[in-house]
């Protein structure tokens, strides 16, 4: 039995979790368990104190959920802020994704504040990317994540935010540029809704050595058979819809 310990905080999961985002929880649960860590998962939501964690997760929502939480985490920046800087480790799925960064500028409404974990801002745009993505990364193996995406914001990256990946196949952030996502320290945003993390295991696994590097100084994971999760990403690379 694993001794290890992790605390993830579930951001605003009754205005957030579109398109299945709960999916991404159960994976990082269920991949800690089987490996005998234990992980305990707070949801919090609008009122809510936010007290420390080592990996915080957000997910999608429509557009008045997304106002909510956007004037809701002004309230937490600077503990998030902390939070980042000490290490701990964020995902941010397509609304939550752009929460992290500066702004999101909607077409005909006033623009909502981010918390600015990533150097990133959002712009309403007119055209719908929906479909599956293939994406290519420069730091987990195997190296190709894919996904499903539904969004009309475009995503543009400054500074030290690196892209999560180039696309593929799909349109990633904005359809322009290639990139898909973006991270910065141990905070990671993408346009890929619930199926993510079950999609792409290895990358679920990275989160999760992030953590335990982070509390306890090392990061060895148990091996786990994963032949059908890597089965069900290879039948997705490439697909278009």
């Amino acid at each position: 039995m694993d001794s290890r310990k992790l605390k993830l905080g579930h951001l605003y999961s009754r205005q957030l979790n579109l398109y299945g985002d709960i999916g991404n929880v159960t994976t990082l649960k269920k991949r800690c368990e089987w490996r005998g860590i234990e992980i305990e998962i707070d949801n919090i939501n609008l009122g809510d104190k936010i007290t420390g964690h080592d990996i915080y997760f957000i997910g999608g929502g429509q557009d008045r959920q997304q106002v909510e939480v956007a004037f809701e985490l002004q309230k937490h920046k600077e503990f998030l802020a902390d939070e980042m800087n000490s290490g701990c480790v964020f995902l941010g799925i397509c609304g939550g994704y752009q929460l992290f960064g500066e702004y999101y500028q909607p077409h005909n409404a006033d623009r909502l504040p981010g918390i600015s974990l990533l150097d990133a801002y959002t712009i309403a745009g007119s055209k719908r990317f929906i479909g599956n993505v293939t994406a290519k990364t420069n730091f987990v193996t195997p190296d190709t994540l894919v996904g499903f995406e539904n969004h009309s914001g475009l995503t543009y990256l400054r500074g030290e935010t690196k892209p999560l990946a180039t696309v593929t196949t799909g349109y990633g952030n904005n359809g322009e540029d290639k990139t898909e996502g973006g991270r910065y320290k141990n905070v990671f945003g993408t346009y890929l809704h619930g199926s993510f993390l079950p999609k792409n295991p290895h990358f679920a696994d990275y989160l999760i050595k992030l953590a335990l590097e982070k509390k306890y100084g090392e990061s060895e994971l148990t091996p786990l058979d994963d032949k059908i999760e890597f089965d069900a990403h290879a039948k997705a690379i490439g697909r278009v819809y």
